[in-house]
């Protein structure tokens, strides 16, 4: 996979696939796009290493892709997927509303969402990002509550950039630590998905450390 990838690097195409896959895993979080980010990342690390060894050389120097392009077409692709999930959701009509009633998880993020929004709080969103399917729950809810997009893009904008940052830098500075192996990269995965279970883990800490005073207040019948 990696030599596959590397040879993508090489051209346009890299950014092209990347967007794509970040942008569709909104609809399918089953798609691998921070392990795509990652392997990509991992590629560039190992063209930077090439193209310093093959410095002063009368050979053909490799290609080497820009990561400040790679971040860039990461956070927008990401930030492009939110948007038409959030419109798609907001002109979901009553039987969008009915799929979200069903759904305990999208009822309780939806109603969570719409405080902190309404709080000028974000910082769900960001969380949400890194946060296994987290990106769609949080897109849908606030789509489907009908929230000011004015609430949600800058929020969206930040979860992206920060999302790709991440993501990028560990495929990067795994790739220059451990080197473009498969090692390299299954250590950047794994950091990526340590954070994603971190994520997760404060997204529903909240909701259940306020069930607790709920719980806690309730009268006791004798």
């Amino acid at each position: 996979m990696l030599e596959s990838v590397g040879a993508l690097t090489g051209s346009p195409w890299i950014y092209a696939v990347v967007a794509l896959s970040v942008l569709l895993d909104v609809f399918l979080p089953v798609l691998p796009s921070g392990v795509l980010v990652i392997t990509a990342a991992t590629a560039a690390a190992a063209g930077t290493t090439s193209v310093a060894g093959a410095a002063g050389s009368a050979g053909e120097v490799p290609q080497v892709p820009s990561l400040l392009a790679l971040i860039l077409s990461t956070a927008t692709a990401s930030v492009l997927g939110d948007l038409v999930a959030y419109r798609l959701a907001w002109r979901g009509g009553d039987r969008l509303d009915r799929a979200i009633a069903r759904s305990r998880r999208l009822t309780t993020a939806q109603e969570r969402l719409g405080a902190a929004l309404s709080r000028g709080g974000g910082t769900l969103v960001v969380i949400a990002r890194f946060a296994p399917a987290g990106r769609s729950v949080v897109s849908l809810g606030a789509g489907a509550a009908h929230r000011e997009v004015k609430e949600f893009l800058p929020w969206s904008a930040l979860a992206g950039v920060a999302w790709a940052g991440y993501s990028v830098g560990l495929g990067y500075f795994g790739g220059q630590w451990l080197g473009a192996t498969w090692l390299g990269t299954a250590v950047s995965v794994l950091a990526l998905f340590v954070a994603g279970a971190l994520a997760a883990y404060l997204m529903h800490r909240p909701a259940a450390a306020a069930a607790t005073p709920a719980t806690a207040s309730a009268p006791t019948r004798s």
